[in-house]
C-alpha cells in the first residue's frame, strides 16, 4: 500500500496493519504502551495527607494507542487527573481525541509518520499534533499542548476533548508553546509559538493573553536560526527565548529525515524582547558558545536592571537520538544537564554572553519552583536529580527500564539564597517524574507547602505518588499506590479547587 503525502515523499506502507509493538526500549518494561482509560476511587493510601490539600493534580504522557508504521512514531497524549480532597484521592485515565487518534482508530492502524514530519505520513492530516506534552489549566478550560499545534480544549472533570483551541480565532500563529508562562500578578499568560508559519520557518510568534482570553498583544520575530525553542523565560518586563541548536531544514524533511539535527557550530542564542509595546525590530539575540538550553526555573530582574535567567545547561546534546549530520551523538550516561544562573543586560551591545553561576552541581532537570514567585526574584527550587550514590539498585531494575526517557532517582531542594540541597530518595527499585508544588493553605511563604510527584516502582512494575512536605523534605508525608502502571510523563499542574 502506497500514499503519495507530497511531490517529494511516498511513504510504503504494508499491506496488513502491524498486530503487536515493535520489539523496542521504548515498548518495553516500564514503557510497554498502557492504552488504558478509566478511574478508580479511593486510591491506597500509606501515611496522611493534610486536610488543607484539595485540588487536582494534571499530567499529560505519551501513550501509543496502536503499533507505529514507521520505526520511531510520535505517541498520543493521555491525560492523567489526580483529584485530591479531605485525605482521600481518585484518578482518572482519559486520551485526547487528537485527529491523528481518532482517524487512526477509524483506520485500525497508525496513520502519522515520523516526528514532525508531515511529508512521511500515510494520510493528509489537518493538525496531526499529538497534543503530549503539557497539560495547563487556563480560563475554565484543560489545555493539552504539544509545541507543533494549537493546543486541545479538554473539560476539567471528565477531560472529555472539547475540540482544537484557537481562542475564539485569535490565535495567529500555527504553533503554541509548550510552556506557557502565567503572571501571578496579573493572571495574564505568556505565550509563544515557533516556526509559527509552518515548519522549517524562522518566524516566532509572541503573544500574552488576558486572564478571559482575549489577546492583548503581538510581536512577530524572526530567529536567527529555525532551532527549538522547547521552554521560554519571562520577567516583569521581558521575556527571553532560549534557542537549542538542534535545527530544522525544510529540504531534509521532504526527503524523509528528521526534523531535528544537532548543530554543533550553532551557537546557543537568547532573544530577548521588552514583554509589552515591543516592535518586531527590539529584539536582540545574544549568544553563547554551543551548549544544549533544558528547561527554566525562573527569571527576573535584579536591582540593576539586568535579566537573571536559570536554566538548565548540558555542554552535550541532551536529545541525542538527534545527531548532528555525521551521526555522531553523546553516550547517554555521559550526559549532564545542571541549573545553571545567566545574567544579561538588556541594554547592552555585546551580544555575547559571559559564563553561567553554576547554582547546583547535581544532574538535574524539570525545575519547579513556587508559581506565586514567577517572574520575580525567588529563594526555593524544586527538581528531578540523579545521583548512583544515593543506592538505587540499577542491575537489579535494569531489565525494567524500558527506554526513550530520562532517568532520575531522587527530588531535590535548592535554597538558592544558602545554596543548600535537601534530597528526598524514594528507594532503591524507584524512578522520579517531574514534580509540583503545591503552596500551603493560607501560607503566603515562598516554598512552603508539599510537593507531589509520580513515581516509577520498579520492583511492583507499578506507579506511586509520593507526596512531601517541604518543611520536611527527606520523607514522604504520603505514599499513594495506583494499581496500574503509568508510562513516564513529561509535565503537569496542580490546580486548586478553588481556581476559576
Amino acid at each position: 500500500m502506497t500514499s503519495s503525502t507530497s511531490p517529494q515523499t511516498t511513504v510504503v506502507m504494508a499491506a496488513q496493519a502491524p498486530t503487536h509493538f515493535p520489539d523496542r526500549p521504548q515498548f518495553s518494561g516500564f514503557m510497554k504502551p498502557c492504552r488504558l482509560e478509566g478511574e478508580v476511587s479511593h486510591l491506597e493510601v500509606y501515611g496522611a495527607i493534610p486536610d488543607d490539600i484539595d485540588g487536582t493534580f494534571y499530567r499529560v504522557m505519551p501513550d501509543p494507542q496502536l503499533p507505529p508504521f514507521i520505526q520511531d512514531d510520535p505517541v498520543n497524549g493521555s491525560i492523567s487527573a489526580f483529584r485530591i480532597k479531605d485525605g482521600k484521592v481518585s484518578f482518572k485515565q482519559k486520551y485526547v481525541q487528537t485527529e491523528k487518534l481518532k482517524r487512526e482508530c477509524e483506520a485500525k492502524r497508525a496513520l502519522l509518520g515520523k516526528y514532525r514530519n508531515k511529508y512521511t505520513d500515510a494520510v493528509e492530516f489537518k493538525v496531526r499534533t499529538t497534543a503530549n506534552t503539557n497539560i495547563i489549566h487556563f480560563n475554565g478550560k484543560l489545555l493539552a499542548l504539544k509545541e507543533d499545534a494549537p493546543p486541545y480544549a479538554l473539560n476539567p472533570e471528565t477531560l472529555e476533548t472539547l475540540g482544537l483551541h484557537t481562542f475564539d480565532g485569535q490565535l495567529p500563529s500555527l504553533t503554541f508553546t509548550a510552556h506557557p508562562k502565567f503572571d501571578p500578578k496579573t493572571g495574564e499568560m505568556i505565550c509563544f509559538g515557533y516556526e509559527a508559519k509552518g515548519d522549517g520557518t524562522p518566524d516566532v510568534c509572541y503573544y500574552r493573553v488576558a486572564p478571559d482570553g482575549k489577546f492583548l498583544e503581538v510581536v512577530w520575530l524572526v530567529a536567527p536560526v529555525v532551532g527549538m525553542i522547547h521552554d521560554f523565560a519571562v520577567t516583569e518586563n521581558f521575556v527571553l527565548f532560549p534557542i537549542m541548536p538542534q535545527v530544522c531544514d525544510l529540504e531534509r524533511l521532504k526527503q524523509g529525515g528528521e526534523h531535528w539535527q544537532w548543530s554543533p557550530e550553532t551557537p546557543f542564542y537568547v532573544g530577548v524582547l521588552p514583554r509589552t509595546g515591543a516592535k518586531p525590530e527590539d529584539v536582540k539575540w545574544f549568544q553563547y558558545r554551543n551548549s544544549f538550553p533544558g528547561h527554566v526555573s525562573n527569571a527576573f530582574e535584579d536591582s540593576s536592571g539586568n535579566l537573571v535567567m536559570d536554566i538548565a545547561l548540558s555542554d552535550k546534546n541532551v536529545f541525542f537520538w538527534w545527531p548532528d549530520a555525521q551521526g555522531n551523538a553523546p553516550e547517554p550516561s555521559s550526559i549532564v544537564s545542571q541549573l545553571k544562573r545567566f545574567v544579561i543586560d538588556p541594554k547592552s551591545s555585546n551580544l555575547h554572553l559571559a559564563d553561567p553561576e553554576v547554582l547546583q552541581e547535581d544532574n538535574s532537570e524539570f525545575y519547579r519552583i513556587d508559581d506565586r514567585f514567577a517572574t520575580q526574584p525567588y529563594r526555593h527550587c524544586f527538581y528531578d536529580m540523579l545521583n548512583p550514590a544515593l543506592g538505587t539498585d540499577f542491575p537489579g531494575i535494569a531489565h525494567q527500564l524500558g527506554g526513550g526517557y530520562p532517568l532520575y532517582n531522587s527530588l531535590g531542594h535548592l535554597d538558592i539564597q544558602t545554596r543548600k540541597v535537601e534530597v528526598y530518595f524514594p528507594g532503591r527499585t524507584h524512578m522520579v517524574q517531574e514534580p509540583v508544588f503545591i503552596p500551603r493553605r493560607g501560607s503566603g511563604e515562598e516554598g512552603d507547602g508539599y510537593l507531589l510527584a509520580l513515581v516509577n516502582n520498579y520492583a511492583t512494575m507499578s506507579s506511586e505518588l509520593h507526596l512531601l512536605d517541604t518543611k520536611n523534605f527527606t520523607k514522604a508525608q504520603a505514599v499513594i499506590l495506583l494499581p496500574v502502571r503509568l508510562r513516564q510523563g513529561l509535565h503537569g499542574n496542580w490546580v486548586d479547587n478553588d481556581k476559576p
